[in-house]
């Protein structure tokens, strides 16, 4: 019922800056939570910032500082700027979106390779 879609992955140099988008469709009206995960190849997959629909956010420790997520409701769309990139940052970012009634939902992802 929601359809997420991740844009704005590639590479980029350490300490340069990236802008993730992740589109959403179908039944927006009901997501209550956006989160932006990443996962390395061979590591598991992490959360790395959320927003809620009332606007707060959260974010993983290793990205505090450097990366933001924001919200454009009139788009329909969560982004997540990432600054300061380091080789670490290296994975497919993905964004997951969670209903009222409890659903989840998660789009294909985007890579992101930072190179040193």
């Amino acid at each position: 019922q929601v359809q997420l879609v991740e844009s704005g992955g590639g590479l980029v140099q350490a300490g340069g800056s990236l802008r993730l988008t992740c589109a959403a469709s179908g039944s927006v009206f009901s997501i209550d939570l956006m989160n932006w995960y990443r996962q390395a190849p061979g590591k598991q997959r992490e959360l790395v910032a959320s927003i809620t629909s009332g606007g707060n956010t959260n974010y993983a420790d290793f990205v505090k500082g450097r990366f933001t997520i924001s919200r454009d409701t009139a788009k329909n769309t969560v982004s997540l700027q990432m600054n300061s990139l380091k080789v670490e940052d290296t994975a497919v970012y993905s964004c997951g979106a969670r209903t009222r009634t409890v659903r989840w939902y998660w789009g294909q992802g985007t890579q992101v390779t930072v190179s040193s």
